[in-house]
C-alpha cells in the first residue's frame, strides 16, 4: 500500500540519540541485521521485512527501494541513531541492539506507527586493523 513510506519507517525505526558508552567494544554490532516492522496503527501495510548492514558503527540499508536515504550510526552500547528520508516522508523511533537481537518502536509522522524487532542474520564481521 504505502511501501515507500514503510521503507522510511524501517530506517527511522531504529532512531535514538547517540550516547557514548565505554562498556562495549567498537564493532560489537557489525554484520547484517534482519529487521521486521509491525504496524500497530495508521496507513502502512501490516508487516515489513528489510536488511541493514552495520560496519564499524555505520548503518547502511541493504534491501530497500530506490529513493530511500539512510544515514546512521550504532554506538558501542547498542543505541542506534538514524536519519531517514524518502521523498517527503520521514520518521523517528527508539530502540537498542543487544548481542544478536534488538527491539523498539517507530513512527512516520501521522501516517503510521508500530514496533520493530531485529536479529543478526550473519556472524559479526572482523575488524580491520
Amino acid at each position: 500500500m504505502l511501501k515507500p513510506v514503510a521503507l522510511a519507517a524501517l530506517a527511522a525505526s531504529l532512531s535514538l540519540p547517540i550516547c557514548p558508552a565505554a562498556s562495549a567494544e567498537p564493532g560489537t554490532h557489525n554484520g547484517t541485521w534482519s529487521v521486521e516492522l509491525v504496524t500497530e496503527s495508521g496507513l502502512c501495510n501490516a508487516r515489513y521485512s528489510y536488511a541493514l548492514a552495520i560496519r564499524e558503527g555505520q548503518v547502511q540499508l541493504v534491501s530497500g527501494s530506490a529513493g530511500v536515504r539512510v544515514n546512521g550510526h550504532v554506538g558501542a552500547d547498542g543505541l542506534v541513531g538514524l536519519s531517514v528520508s524518502n521523498g517527503t516522508a520521514s520518521g523517528t523511533g527508539t530502540g537498542r541492539l543487544q548481542a544478536g537481537t534488538g527491539a523498539g518502536t517507530w513512527k512516520v509522522s501521522s501516517l503510521c506507527s508500530g514496533h520493530w524487532t531485529a536479529r543478526r542474520s550473519d556472524t559479526r564481521t572482523a575488524q580491520a586493523e
